[in-house]
């Protein structure tokens, strides 16, 4: 099942990726010569029109080909030939597809697991909102006069206080009562805790804004990693390749379904945002070289883009050939 979920998942993830560059490019009216799943020799492939589809042996890959992408060509429909702001879009598309998968994958999960509520279901016995007086069916409005417009808004007001109790106001048959419970610090979560959990809403409103909400905080945490990676605060031993990945993904299918689907979108949002990153040979690059010209006035001859984008991918087989070296290290010796 592991070898299932991670076949899945990169090939679903390879084609959002690459279904996106193929629509925008159909649109804008770019000749696209061959739509790829995988790499290496075709398993099977057709043509239809000026395009052959083809998936190959391979699933850690894929591509969309285009007229004039790494090189000069004559042909009036060759991207190279078109207006900057369609090759921006094209260039734009397979990134804008993953974070939209991400979006969706999260919603789904955000209505299958729903939506926490300021509502209370449950009361720990012998918590400290218990001893407050704090019971079932009590809806959070306020925590030391802040107000609580969603769980998350009551996790940071009480997880992260410094003080030794919370002044806890709830909404009971209508009417506010003021609380006062104590905060016990627990050091699995990392934060206080008064011992409550919120009834879980489900339906598809809260779940889409679950879903953005969602999408967003896990951006910020991956612009966050990559700073952190430049820097130098994150080593780059601890990034994964292929086998670190079917590695969290057979941890991930021990937790169930749910968490198979919560890799797939953190995996999808990833490639979204390393794709866009300014370096040779990912999309990026190839948009940053579209502004130098935009800016320069100076085409640099696309030959000779195709030359720098080639030195980029060499660059990148050779990163990914460390990163799964280390992850042989890490995951695959340990267990013989």
């Amino acid at each position: 099942m592991t070898i299932i979920y991670a076949l899945i998942i990169f090939c679903l993830l390879i084609f959002v990726h690459e279904l996106g560059h193929f629509m925008v490019a159909k649109a804008c009216g770019v000749k696209v010569n061959e739509f790829a799943i995988g790499m290496g020799p075709a398993l099977f492939s057709r043509q239809k029109g000026e395009t052959k589809y083809s998936v190959r042996v391979f699933p850690i890959g894929g591509y969309c080909a285009m007229e004039g992408e790494d090189e000069d060509s004559d042909e009036p429909r060759a991207l190279n030939n078109q207006p900057a702001w369609q090759r921006a879009c094209i260039l734009a598309a397979g990134s804008v597809m993953n974070f939209i998968t991400c979006v969706i994958l999260l919603i789904i999960i955000a209505f299958w697991v729903g939506t926490a509520t300021t509502t209370i279901d449950s009361v720990a016995e012998g918590s400290p909102a218990e001893k407050a007086g704090i019971v079932s069916g009590d809806e959070v409005v306020r925590v030391d006069g802040k107000e609580i417009g969603a769980w998350n808004d009551l996790i940071q007001a009480v997880g992260y206080s410094k003080e030794d109790t919370a002044e806890v106001t709830v909404l009971r048959d209508g009417k506010e009562e003021t609380l006062t419970a104590e905060l016990e610090y627990d050091k699995d979560a990392g934060r206080n805790m008064i011992g409550i959990s919120p009834v879980m809403e489900h339906s598809l409103g809260s779940a889409i804004t679950g879903g953005v909400r969602n999408t967003g905080a896990m951006t910020v945490m991956m612009y966050q990693v990559l700073k952190q990676l430049f820097t130098g605060e994150v080593s780059v031993k601890e990034l994964s390749g292929p086998v670190g990945i079917v590695y969290a993904t057979s941890e991930a299918a021990k937790s169930g379904i749910m968490y198979v689907i919560y890799l797939a979108a953190l995996l999808s949002l990833n490639l979204a945002i390393i794709n866009m990153l300014p370096f040779p040979a990912l999309d990026g690059g190839r948009l940053l070289f579209l502004v130098i010209r935009l800016f320069t006035g100076k085409r640099v001859s696309d030959e000779t883009e195709g030359r720098i984008h080639f030195i980029g991918i060499c660059l990148l087989f050779a990163l990914m050939i460390y990163v799964t070296f280390n992850d042989v290290i890490r995951f695959i010796i340990p267990i013989f």
